[in-house]
């Protein structure tokens, strides 16, 4: 067996493993509001995102494409600097996880794939193009996401009082709401899925032809079914810490709540995904639980708690982006 061979193998295993840390420290994403409400226990919730999180990462290749071909010129790439981009990856998201902090892999992947290409190829290696799509996401996530979700639980609302005014009891609302929020729920389960699932789908992709395993971009179904259900398996640890440090300690929710952060992020994420646009699905539910919470009332949000994650948040692109490259460039002198 060749050292190129044993070189791509381990690489796509690292791919696989980042791919399963995302399920990990991501599960929380599309059960967070469902678990801290109270609608769905712990072990059901993290069943359903297992499947539907499988499901979106399987229905569609949009930003695949725009991750593995579209961030950094993959000419500029190595096989050693894409193992020093899934290490940078793997340690952050692994770091954030045991410590309950809700951060982007998202951000990481693209910041990790930045130094890589940096480390090998210089400020030529990074394509502006892809960049774009980044800043777009960046901004729908979190400004965008804060904003609408802080409507719709507005008009939510207005609407539940105006069904109380009629005379329906506040009992029979909640259960409407409970139900709602389960297929709120399910729906940001399968748009997590279409969006950060199929960010290392384009990594694994993208591997195969620095590899000479393929001679173009491109992405077999079998690369689609190998990462998507890697990332559900990854789903299955559920990411309790992260649960708690956002549906409980950051703020309380009520279902009606829930199903108005859950609704306004599937909304988000599905509409960028059609552009091939990569965003953190991170920092959209938690930008829309911050602003289901503070339509209620700005006091329901613990603002020291929110400060923390985002200062994690702005943390993880010079974490990653130095891991990284000082990582390629020690694997390109040494392997190359």
């Amino acid at each position: 067996m060749s050292w190129v061979l044993v070189a791509l193998l381990l690489v796509l295993l690292l791919v696989l493993i980042a791919e399963m840390i995302n399920g990990w420290t991501d599960a929380p994403n599309a059960i967070v509001t469902v678990v801290s409400t109270g609608v769905l226990p712990v072990r059901t919730a993290i069943a359903m995102a297992v499947v539907f999180n499988i499901i979106g990462a399987a229905s569609g290749t949009a930003v695949a494409s725009t991750i593995g071909k579209g961030i950094v010129a993959s000419s500029a790439l190595t096989l050693p600097a894409i193992a020093a981009a899934m290490i940078s990856v793997i340690a952050w998201g692994s770091f954030a996880g045991h410590n309950g902090i809700p951060v982007s892999k998202s951000h990481a992947l693209v910041a990790g794939l930045a130094g890589a290409g940096l480390a090998t190829a210089g400020p030529d290696a990074l394509l502006w193009s892809g960049w774009k799509l980044v800043l777009i996401g960046l901004v729908f996530s979190s400004f965008i996401g804060f904003t609408l979700s802080w409507v719709i639980t507005k008009v939510v609302m207005i609407v539940a009082i105006g069904m109380a005014s009629r005379g329906i009891h506040p009992a029979r609302l909640k259960r409407m709401f409970d139900r709602l929020q389960v297929c709120s729920a399910t729906a940001m389960a399968w748009n997590h899925g279409l969006n950060d699932g199929q960010k290392f789908i384009g990594i694994f992709a993208l591997v195969l032809l620095l590899g000479g395993f393929s001679d173009t971009f491109v992405i077999p179904w079998w690369v689609i079914v190998i990462c998507s259900v890697t990332m559900g398996l990854g789903t299955m640890f559920g990411g309790l810490p992260i649960i708690r440090t956002v549906g409980m300690r950051m703020t309380k929710l009520m279902s009606w709540q829930g199903f108005a952060a859950e609704l306004t992020a599937s909304c988000i994420i599905f509409g960028v995904s059609q552009f091939g646009i990569p965003l953190s699905t991170t920092h959209s539910i938690n930008s829309s639980i911050v602003g289901a919470a503070a339509a209620k009332n700005n006091r329901s949000v613990q603002w020291v708690v929110l400060g923390r994650i985002i200062i994690a948040w702005i943390s993880t692109f010079p974490v990653c982006g130095g891991l990284a490259f000082a990582s390629a460039l020690l694997a390109n002198r040494m392997f190359l």
